[in-house]
């Protein structure tokens, strides 16, 4: 019986030292800060954004994702629902895109201002304000991806039509018929025919005006697809365009994985280390336990026999 009694001691004792540390858990990572509600009805699809993805004003983390769920007033739209603490400036000017984190895919709430005159947003938990959302940069390189690609085909049309077998043949005539006119002109000085040679010169100016104006075709042909070239060269080189896109999201994608190989990998390590010692130490403590329940009272010695028990000795009396 005494034996019993100390089993049930212990096992209570396990039981109040483990509800102490569970409540000394959630005391030491409550969140005390005061958090302002706010939502986001997005016509886009928000792949890989999960609850309690964090979201971040201008990189900083500023909150997270409560909620995500289909629009009831807007139909198609997707709402998310998300808390800021006090830190953030949440003005009217404030708008929200859709950031994703380095290889993981994982994504996150960007929010940014557009600047400009401005007002604070009051929040309210019963409505909250509404935060516009903007394309991101994947949908928007897409967008300029399939109007490069049109504008591509266009212009090469163009110059497939300009160097066509009729137009090539068309100058071909031109510069045949040019010459044919400067031989006459020469016969005509040498035999001073006049007559022949207006003749001849009224020739020589129609052919040249049907040359002009065939040149004159193959000239606006020509402008319109090197304008439509040049147009197509400015946005994909200037700055914030498709190629300085790219160029950015590659080096953060460089930048991601070194820090990744730098930081995580080696502490993912360290924590499966200390992992599987503490969970050894667990397993040795545990065989203790079993096999005697009081030595988590009077320790791992050895427990003398009580009264009743084999080689008790009955103290001595003063």
């Amino acid at each position: 019986m005494e034996n019993k009694s100390h089993a049930l001691a212990a096992g209570a004792f396990v039981l109040v030292v483990a509800a102490m540390l569970v409540a000394l858990a959630a005391w030491l990572t409550r969140d005390t800060g005061e958090h302002r509600l706010f939502e986001i009805s997005s016509r886009e699809g928000v792949t890989g954004l999960q609850e309690q993805a964090p979201v971040r004003y201008k990189g900083v983390t500023v909150g997270r994702v409560l909620s995500i769920a289909l629009d009831t007033e807007k139909t198609g739209n997707v709402l998310v629902r998300f808390a800021v603490d006090g830190t953030a400036p949440m003005s009217t000017t404030t708008f929200a895109t859709l950031g994703f984190q380095g290889v993981t895919g994982l994504a996150f709430i960007q929010l940014d201002d557009a600047g400009g005159a401005s007002q604070a947003l009051a929040s309210n938990e019963d409505r909250p304000p509404r935060i516009p959302m903007r394309p991101s940069l994947m949908s928007r390189l897409s967008d300029q991806g399939a109007g490069l690609l049109n504008q591509l085909d266009e212009a090469s049309q163009r110059v497939n039509q300009l160097l066509a077998a009729p137009n090539q043949k068309k100058l071909m005539d031109a510069i045949g018929n040019l010459g044919q006119a400067a031989a006459n002109i020469g016969q005509v000085a040498q035999q001073a025919n006049l007559p022949v040679l207006a003749q001849d010169a009224s020739v020589a100016l129609k052919s040249l005006k049907t040359n002009a104006e065939r040149l004159g075709q193959s000239a606006e042909s020509v402008g319109a697809s090197a304008d439509a070239f040049k147009l197509m060269s400015e946005r994909m080189n200037a700055p914030g365009g498709t190629l300085d896109q790219i160029a950015q999201g590659t080096d953060a994608l460089l930048a991601t994985g070194q820090s990744l190989n730098a930081t995580l990998v080696p502490r993912i390590n360290r924590t499966v280390d200390d992992t599987a010692r503490t969970v050894r130490h667990i397993g040795r403590a545990v065989e203790t336990v079993n096999d005697n329940p009081q030595a988590l009272l009077l320790g791992n010695g050895t427990v003398p026999p009580g009264p009743g028990e084999p080689g008790f000795v009955e103290p001595k009396s003063r």
